[in-house]
């Protein structure tokens, strides 16, 4: 005849059953935190258009690198630093401020400058100005 098949069944008391969740409430928690990361908007380089500041065209401003890098049409300019009204075109009513200053300003008007190069060659001069270390540096 057949012989009968005996299984072993394991019944876990309540207790254990209730606090052994399937999956650690950690992974979990993980899984949340990676979804919430990986749906995040990612901040553009800059984080304004046109970098580096200022909506430029007409009441212009800048901000660091080469500045103003040969602006064309010029107007109410303003700068602040590395190559500042960086050969500046069609000069207005300046200021600059930092490394180059008015570095090489073409077509002046009514300048200013302040630090390191400050009015740094000048080109096409006007009611000028300067302040720090090279001052009026060869002003033409």
């Amino acid at each position: 005849m057949y012989q009968s098949i005996q299984g072993q069944i394991t019944i876990l008391s309540v207790r254990n059953s209730i606090s052994r969740p399937p999956l650690p409430r950690s992974f979990f928690l993980i899984a949340v935190a990676l979804a919430c990361f990986g749906l995040s908007p990612v901040p553009n380089a800059f984080g304004v258009s046109p970098p580096p500041d200022g909506g430029y065209p007409g009441s212009n401003t800048a901000e660091g690198d080469l500045a103003l890098l040969s602006l064309t049409t010029g107007s109410h300019n303003t700068a602040n630093g590395y190559g500042v009204l960086l050969s500046n075109t069609t000069g207005s009513d300046n200021t600059a401020n930092g490394y180059l200053a008015l570095a090489f300003n073409t077509t002046g008007n009514t300048n200013t400058a302040s630090g390191y190069g400050a009015l740094y060659s000048n080109t096409t001069g006007y009611e000028n100005t300067a302040n720090g270390s090279q001052a009026l540096f060869s002003n033409t």
